[in-house]
């Protein structure tokens, strides 16, 4: 194949150095970058500053939609915002932390587009109410005609979850098929708000049975076609499903389902 042929490679890709993915028998790349992307409530956002071209980063919120893109709240008046309306590209880091050395820890690069969505469109209000859900303080702000939101259209993502454990991923083995899930998805909003008003003590005993969480009032944040999230302060946990869920019916099987589960176990 000749060299104008060639496809260059996703952004984040060291295709001439080793490990592209490096590979251990007890290693799930797709697994530990899709817990990272649904919990991590805050990451490093890199942009392109307009003036000079540098990699400009920042600390901000991160929430994810229905399909795992993040979504960010930013003002007009931040400079990771003038730089996005001039070039959309960026990054967002995101890593667990914990007591040691931070390196010890998974971090996973997301990389790809910022499109601002349309304030009070669908697609606005979605984001809005899950973004929220996650960060209920941002509320005071959330409403200034200033601040927006942002969705990345996600391009592909790096993991590094360790020495030996690091992989290269396409946007497909991060984000979330919501394909034929249009149902679940338009009935979410009444299903968390029926779920933490009627059955918190079912999220409270999923979270510390299924997910070895400490005990406490979980709440349902949001949920997806692979599980649902949770929250208690600021700890985050995404509770899978035992099979895809696309409905509201599936949905209900489902809690029904991790419920006997959780109860099992205690």
């Amino acid at each position: 194949m000749a060299d104008a042929d060639k496809v260059p490679p996703l952004p984040g890709r060291m295709p001439d150095r080793l490990p592209a993915n490096a590979a251990a028998p007890d290693f799930e790349p797709k697994s530990i970058a899709k817990a990272l992307l649904r919990t991590t409530r805050a990451g490093a956002l890199a942009t392109i500053d307009r003036n000079t071209g540098h990699p400009f980063a920042s600390l901000a919120n991160v929430a994810t939609d229905s399909d795992g893109a993040p979504l960010i709240l930013i003002s007009r008046l931040a400079t990771h915002t003038a730089n996005l309306e001039r070039d959309s590209r960026a990054s967002v880091l995101l890593a667990a932390v914990g007591r040691g050395d931070p390196l010890a820890y998974p971090r996973l690069t997301v990389l790809g587009f910022f499109v601002r969505l349309i304030r009070d469109g669908p697609d606005e209000a979605r984001a809005r109410r899950r973004f929220l859900a996650r960060h209920p303080k941002s509320q005071l702000y959330a409403g200034f005609a200033d601040f927006s939101f942002w969705r990345m259209k996600v391009v592909s993502a790096h993991l590094n979850a360790g020495f030996g454990r690091a992989a290269d991923l396409d946007a497909a083995a991060v984000m979330t098929d919501i394909s034929g899930a249009q149902d679940l998805i338009a009935a979410e909003e009444s299903a968390v708000a029926h779920i933490n008003d009627d059955h918190a003590e079912v999220m409270r005993l999923c979270a510390q049975k299924l997910l070895g969480a400490e005990d406490g009032p979980w709440r349902l944040t949001g949920l997806d076609p692979e599980g649902l999230d949770l929250a208690l302060g600021d700890a985050t946990l995404h509770l899978p499903f035992p099979k895809r869920v696309v409905s509201a019916e599936e949905l209900r099987r489902a809690v029904l389902e991790l419920a006997r589960a959780a109860r099992a176990s205690a």
